[in-house]
């Protein structure tokens, strides 16, 4: 190889292990050993796989404990650990609504998704479609889970690719192709079974490490600020709004949002998504597989409230120690090397003030609340409440800068918020035990969603469409081909998430563009049984041109989006029905299958 081509492979690896200097020995030692460890247990516990029935599913034999932490740790990915605790740091308590829905829709899919799922012994949910309905239908909705999952993949791998990149100051792009790259490995060799016994680990370490965080956060405050005073005091700044019940179409997050529109994307991402419904197929019966999404529906909002409330925690923590203008460390030390550079400092001295300003009432507040002085409280919160509308007034100048400087910036830095926290907060080695959670919750989304990928593509196109004779040793082996394909597809994908805003708000928006109508067919299949294959097929295409529609006019919350997209189906497929009276003397077979089913 030429020298030249030599120096340009080797410089970027000589320059992270120079970056990686900013880190401590132990830091690097707990994050290092952490994930070998997981990796390693994976590879061991994955071993001897000799079909798709291991490779995508585990062999069905999972007790309900491990489907139960399998099936969160594939939805808490490590957008959930990085943006969650800045969403609240910058708009307070109210996501928690957001999963409202949930313990709903687990109970609706224990009764109804998970037995015929089990009984019919299917590798994919889609399957279920081509007996319900026709291939055509089953194929539409595998094609859109495949887009759907295909892309906010991608975003899950961008999100500890930014952590890393953001602490080592290593460039993006490397670092996403650095991770992407372990992941896809580790997911092409294990399959589910890797997946899934991992998850068990990585999910007990990261409810450890929340635990440790959430102390550690109390315990920088100052000493005579507990738990209690720190909520209060975040509160006062209308941070632990967590309950909104006004019905509001222009919020995205109200009791309201959370309980209907959140039940319709719960249900749909639970039990029509394959990266879930993969998940709980698993399970050695019905019993485990109920068991371990009541399990989930019991254990997830507590847990995204613990997150939250670190969130919450930081924003108390920094009302005490001056916060950054822009958490975005990278985009600040452009501006302050470019023309505007004066502009900024002005930006910055006006911004120390006003934090100085803050920090004497914050410490009136809490002298108020130990004396319980209705007065001054409510003076102080008011205070408070212009004093931080003129902080962010400096920081809006302070984005518009950054505009002008770069303007393909981002200007949103809620993914920041948390990260930049840790680095400068947080003793050694606590700091590499973090960044290890978040590296295990995006190695068990990550990897459950592009084994999920391989399984439609290998069981209801290449199965199904290419090769319907192949032997075992053909299906494993496209399995794997798949996985490896659709994971360049995800990283490709990851170095393009840069431009998102929030990631966990843009995940969820994606899914909302789709999970609508793939529930709508789900829907139509299970309750509605004189409706055929072409009348929802039909249906199906015109709600995701419907639904699409809506979110770009921006007229409601993307949440409702779920419930739009379902009821669309359900509606335009029964009037499509009708039109086709003339079809009504011909048997429906797939009518009797479904009756078969049930009893």
């Amino acid at each position: 190889m030429d020298g030249r081509y030599l120096a340009i492979y080797i410089y970027p690896f000589s320059v992270l292990f120079y970056e990686t200097l900013f880190m401590s020995t132990a830091d690097w030692a707990v994050l290092l050993l952490t994930l070998l460890s997981i990796v390693a247990y994976g590879i061991y516990k994955s071993r001897g796989i000799k079909n798709i029935d291991g490779y995508l599913l585990g062999n069905r034999s999972l007790p309900w404990y491990h489907v139960g932490l399998s099936v969160m740790a594939t939805q808490a990915s490590a957008i959930t650990f990085l943006s969650a605790p800045g969403l609240a740091y910058s708009s307070g308590m109210s996501f928690v609504q957001f999963y409202f829905g949930l313990p709903l829709a687990m109970i609706v899919l224990c009764i109804t998704f998970i037995p015929i799922f089990h009984r019919l012994k299917v590798f994919t949910a889609y399957e279920f479609l081509e007996k319900r309905f026709d291939v055509k239908t089953r194929g539409l909705t595998a094609l859109l889970f495949l887009i759907q999952r295909g892309i906010s993949t991608g975003i899950t791998i961008f999100a500890p690719a930014l952590i890393i990149s953001t602490i080592l100051h290593i460039d993006l792009t490397l670092t996403t192709l650095v991770i992407g790259s372990f992941v896809v490995i580790y997911t092409t060799y294990g399959g589910t079974k890797a997946v899934s016994h991992t998850q068990l680990l990585q999910m007990s370490i990261i409810f450890g490490s929340l635990l440790i965080a959430g102390m550690l956060v109390i315990h920088l405050l100052p000493a005579d600020i507990g738990l209690s005073k720190a909520l209060h005091i975040a509160g006062k700044s209308g941070k632990t709004n967590a309950l909104d019940f006004t019905f509001d179409l222009n919020n995205n997050y109200t009791l309201w949002t959370g309980l209907i529109g959140g039940f319709f994307l719960q249900l749909s991402y639970f039990g029509t998504d394959q990266s879930q419904v993969g998940r709980y197929l698993t399970g050695s019966s019905i019993k485990e597989s109920r068991m371990g999404l009541i399990m989930n529906g019991l254990l997830k909002i507590p847990m995204q409230f613990a997150i939250l409330l670190i969130g919450i925690l930081v924003f108390t923590y920094y009302q005490y120690h001056q916060p950054p203008i822009f958490f975005n460390q990278v985009e600040v030390q452009k501006l302050k090397e470019s023309p505007y550079a004066a502009s900024y400092q002005e930006l910055e001295q006006k911004h120390t003030q006003l934090f100085q300003q803050r920090e004497s009432l914050v410490n009136g507040l809490g002298t108020a609340l130990d004396q319980d002085d209705q007065e001054n409280i409510e003076f102080s919160r008011t205070a408070l409440h212009q004093l931080n509308a003129q902080m962010q007034q400096v920081k809006d100048s302070t984005l518009t800068l950054i505009k002008k400087n770069n303007p393909a910036a981002e200007t949103n830095d809620n993914n920041y918020v948390f990260l930049s926290f840790v680095t400068k907060a947080f003793p050694k080695g606590l700091i590499g035990l973090l960044i290890a959670v978040i590296f295990l919750a995006s190695m068990g989304s990550t990897a459950s969603a592009i084994n999920s990928l391989a399984s439609t593509t290998t069981i209801d196109i290449y199965k199904r469409f290419i090769n319907r004779n192949a032997t075992e040793k053909q299906d494993l082996l496209w399995s794997r081909i798949f996985t490896l394909i659709w994971g360049i597809f995800t990283v490709v994908i990851a170095l393009y998430a840069n431009k998102l805003g929030n990631l966990l708000e843009a995940v969820n928006i994606l899914g909302s563009l789709f999970y609508g109508t793939i529930l709508g067919i789900f829907i139509v299949a299970f309750y509605m049984k004189k409706i055929q294959g072409k009348a929802v097929f039909i249906a199906a295409i015109l709600s995701e041109i419907f639904v699409v529609g809506i979110w770009y006019l921006d007229k409601i919350p993307f949440l409702w989006l779920n419930l739009i997209g379902c009821l669309a189906v359900m509606i335009i497929a029964y009037f499509i029905q009708l039109s086709l009276r003339n079809n009504s003397a011909v048997p429906n077979t797939s009518n009797t299958q479904q009756n078969n089913l049930e009893k």
